[in-house]
């Protein structure tokens, strides 16, 4: 034979290598190729098994607390207590092969893991760009679970973020799962980012009705309702001399909104301002369209006859 034999054409042991093997051996009367091979089977399952139990046991807890003194929110905190079980996944998968003895043979498996990354990768590529979306959505957090978020025609409140999705849930109780590379290759807008939301409307009044007294209405109808803020105060500017009426656009602020709680906020406001209009003579006056021309009509003599008189 020319040069020396590989780890892998060793001739197989005369006797039983480890306490596994040989108790396999002397129980059940296996060949000792056969004991090694079963024994250190044996061995690398219950190593992996301990290991990752014993790891999840004593890690985990030691993670989690650390996460939760660091002040992290629940979205962040779910996806790294995932990828700490991964890491102990991992690290007993390798401490296994080498009480089970089969360190001779990493090299080959790391070869084999490579390619398959890379063959893996290419067709992944989707889920790829989806996971490292994830992890922008953590670090840069353009939005929470629990905030309301709009985008591409699309609007509902976050219900959970993962590495690879996001659930959200609409307005109409529907769920919608997003891939999360549609989340951030567009504009999300986070109407409630900072914990206050600004409306704004546009009440229109007549040309002949009182601007000041108008104004006056709006304000005092913001400051009575009690789920708008006295600060920022609210506030009325004349943006628009329109055909039929002049407009008044009321800016005012709520804290803490959901979707719900601004549609109600602003049909409230709205509908208080309406009827003090109606008590103080305000007309919202709606507009007015004249029509105006005339109608030409030719080719008369061949469309109708002439009456005839009576014989």
């Amino acid at each position: 034979m020319i040069g020396g034999a590989g780890p892998l054409q060793q001739e197989a042991p005369a006797e039983p290598d480890g306490a596994v093997a040989s108790f396999l051996a002397d129980s059940f009367g296996l060949e000792a190729q056969l004991a090694n091979a079963v024994g250190s089977a044996v061995t690398f399952l219950v190593a992996f098994v301990a290991l990752y139990v014993l790891g999840r046991a004593v890690i985990s807890p030691v993670v989690g607390r650390f996460l939760s003194s660091r002040d992290l929110d629940e979205h962040a905190r779910k996806p790294l207590r995932k990828l700490t079980n991964f890491f102990i996944a991992f690290g007993a998968l390798g401490v296994a092969f080498a009480f089970a003895g089969y360190g001779n043979i990493l090299t080959s498996i790391a070869t084999v893991a490579a390619a398959a990354t890379l063959a893996i990768g290419f067709a992944l590529q989707d889920v790829l760009k989806n996971f490292a979306a994830g992890i922008f959505i953590y670090t840069d957090k353009p939005f929470r679970i629990g905030d309301w978020i709009e985008w591409d025609g699309y609007a509902g409140v976050v219900e959970d973020i993962s590495l690879r999705v996001s659930r959200v849930r609409t307005f109409d109780n529907e769920l919608l799962t997003v891939p999360n590379s549609q989340l951030t290759d567009g504009v999300i807008k986070n109407p409630v980012a900072k914990e206050e939301l600004r409306l704004k409307f546009l009440f229109g009044i007549g040309y002949e009705d009182d601007i000041d007294k108008a104004t006056e209405i709006i304000v005092e109808e913001a400051d009575d309702h009690p789920d708008i803020l006295d600060d920022p105060a609210p506030s009325v500017r004349l943006t628009e001399l329109g055909d039929s009426s002049v407009g008044l656009q009321s800016r005012i602020w709520i804290a803490n909104p959901s979707r719900a709680d601004f549609v109600k906020t602003r049909g409230e406001y709205v509908t208080a301002v309406k009827e003090r209009f109606d008590e103080e003579d305000i007309n919202i006056p709606y507009p007015n369209r004249t029509i105006g021309g005339g109608i030409e009509l030719s080719n008369v003599e061949g469309v109708v006859e002439p009456a005839m008189g009576d014989d």
